[in-house]
Parts: structure tokens; sequence; C-alpha cells
């Protein structure tokens, strides 16, 4: 296989998404000159939300499941065979979800779905995947919610939004902290995730005010009042968050904001945001810049296949597809969609190049959380 640098930049893998039908969940972005599974190939799939909500996140995520697939089938691939990494694109509804499932389901090759992205449709493959009763391990998915049950086919490695909650409200706790503000950067935001964040306010004992965006959120931060309370924790994407910082210029009072592992800080610098109010936000995976062997081999990797800086989340999809990779190598006998379920159904704690993973009574693995700081003179911290 060539280690040639792909042609398709971040903008590019953008392009192609957008310019698919609307409604229609096509493979994309196999690997090169894998237009068809061989009988010695293994098909790995993974769905993909190119939504206009998810498509930062998704982005992200995908070139570092790309850069791990490609990598792996350099060193001979799993067993000798080589990996079909087939990315079926969404646009986030019920339908293109459908047609993605139906996909994997009349694969006899595919036998394994790793890295869903983003949240919401990782929550989607777990509800459709049982009523379609589609039995195929669901490996690693960028499932945010920890109010979801976990089934017996589903295998979350990264830590959910209580746990990035909890961790980023600690550091806060020495400021006497008794109250927090919610900004929902949608209408959908509200309606998916208000509910799971009165819950983690009520467990940590937190009463909270909430602020739905209904129409320009930079007007929205500009008509907070000094009532308002001084820690905002903010449920949307990287370009929402940086208006709603410039709204925040015009306030008086200083306010913190507490950002999840769906935002990006690179790119906020990048964008001149956040330049009066400091960011903090959660990550659950380690810095990009950490030492642990699976981060350097992320960055090697990356660097030589593609013109793309290291994010928290193009890391997240490295893991995904190298724990799914550890998994599926140790599978006895033949290398079956049963076989491989089977295989991961046994939780094993697995250490991915120090990236623990340790499955708990409620069948989640990971509390490791992580966070960066982007300050009010635009330093990034951490």
């Amino acid at each position: 296989m060539s280690l040639q640098k792909p042609v398709l930049t971040r903008r590019k893998l953008l392009q192609c998404a957008t310019s698919s039908a609307a409604g229609a969940a096509l493979p994309v972005w196999a690997q090169p000159g894998k237009a068809a599974a061989s009988s010695r190939s293994v098909v790995v799939a993974q769905v993909v939300d190119f939504s206009q909500a998810q498509q930062d996140v998704s982005k992200d995520f995908l070139i570092g499941s790309r850069a791990a697939w490609q990598d792996i089938n350099a060193r001979g691939g799993i067993r000798g065979r080589q990996v079909q990494h087939l990315a079926l694109e969404t646009d986030g509804s019920a339908a293109s979800l459908r047609t993605a499932l139906n996909t994997i389901k009349d694969n006899p090759s595919c036998v394994v779905l790793s890295g869903s992205v983003g949240d919401q449709i990782a929550n989607q493959v777990v509800a459709q995947s049982r009523q379609d009763n589609l039995h195929v391990a669901h490996v690693a998915p960028w499932l945010q919610n920890s109010s979801l049950e976990i089934d017996d086919k589903t295998f979350p490695i990264f830590a959910a939004r209580q746990e990035q909650v909890t961790h980023a409200l600690k550091t806060l706790a020495v400021m006497g902290l008794q109250e927090l503000g919610a900004v929902y950067a949608s209408e959908q935001d509200y309606q998916v995730y208000h509910g799971e964040i009165e819950r983690i306010a009520t467990d940590m004992k937190l009463k909270l005010q909430s602020f739905r965006n209904t129409d320009n959120i930079r007007s929205l931060g500009q008509k907070l009042t000094a009532r308002t309370p001084a820690i905002l924790l903010f449920i949307g994407g990287t370009p929402e968050l940086a208006e709603f910082t410039l709204g925040l210029e015009k306030q008086s009072r200083q306010r913190y904001i507490v950002a999840l592992a769906d935002v990006n800080l690179q790119t906020m610098v990048q964008m001149g945001a956040a330049r009066s109010t400091p960011v903090i936000a959660t990550q659950a995976v380690p810095m990009v810049n950490a030492s642990l062997p699976v981060v350097r081999s992320y960055r090697d990797t990356l660097a030589r296949l593609f013109d793309e800086p290291p994010t928290s989340l193009s890391l997240a999809g490295f893991i995904a597809a190298r724990y799914t990779y550890e998994v599926l190598s140790d599978v006895e006998g033949t290398l079956t969609r049963q076989s491989a379920l089977a295989a991961f159904q046994r939780r094993s704690t697995l250490d991915v190049g120090g990236f623990r993973i340790s499955y708990n009574a409620q069948r989640r693995s990971s509390t490791y959380v992580t966070q960066s700081m982007l300050t009010a003179d635009g330093r990034l911290i951490g």
C-alpha cells in the first residue's frame, strides 16, 4: 500500500460530503484501490453524520480513523488480511441511517461497525440496531449520552457527558460554585440534551439556569444580565461557541465557559474568538502533545498521510480504529461478524498504547477526561 499523502484534505472531505445527494447513505472514502472487497479483505464499516450541525466533529474523527486503518494496512492488516474501511455518510436523518445500516446488514464481509460519529447518530445507531435486530458489534462510537443504557452489542470507550461535565466543574469548585448556566446553541440541542444536563446538575447539587438560542447565538450572549451565572456550560459546536463568545465581549461581568469534547479550541483560536472570555474544553482522549505511545503513533501517522494538524477529535477517531484492530486481531479461528461480536462481548481490559480500556458494570469503559483552556488573551493552555 502506498504511503503517499492522500489528495483529500479536510476541506475536500467536506466538499465530497456536502455534494452527495440528500438523504443518501453512500460508502465514501474507502481505502484507495479497494472499491470492492476481495475474499482476503476484512470490511470495517463506519457511520458518519455529515449534517450541518455535526460535520465539524465528524470530519476530524473520520480523518483520524482513516489514518489508523491506512497505517494498519501498510503494516499487514489484520493477520495478513487487508482492511476495507467502508465509511457510510449520512445526513443525520432516520432514513439515511437506515440505508447505511442496511448496507452493513447486506454485506457478509462486514465484521464490525466502528467509530460511529457524531453523538446523535451514535445514539440512533444503538436504537435502530436494536429495533432491526442487527447482530454486529458497535465499537468505540462517539457516544456522549451518559443516560443511555448500553446493550450487549455496544462498546463505548470514551468518557460520556457526565464525566466530562463533572471533571470540568471540579476545577472551578474553588470559586464556591452553587449555580450553573446551560447555553444551548440551537433548539435541537435543547430538545436532545436539556433533560440529561438537568439530571447532571441535580446530581451535583447545582442550581441550573437554561438559555436557549432561537435566532442569533451572538445576540444571546449580548442579552445576558448580571444575574446570569458566572459559569456557563455550552452545548453546541465550535462555530456556535465562537459566535457566542463574541457576543459576550460587551458584558461587564467576567464569565467562564465550559465546553464539551465536541469543541475544537485550536479552531476557536483561528477564528479569533473568546478574546475576553476564558473557555475550558474537556477532552475524552489524551492531549495531542502527550508522550503516550498511541499519541506518538497518531502524530507520526497523521503527519505522514494527511496535511492536517493534530486535534483531539481526530485522535479519538484514531484510537477508535486502533482499539477495534486490537480486538479483531485476537479473534480465535475464522474472523466473522459472529466471532468478532463474541470477542468484544468479553469486554476484556486492554491497553491501547497507554489509553486504558476497562469496562464497568454498566458496560461503559472510560472515565478518562483531560481539559484545555483558551485564556482571555488567546493563549491555549494544556
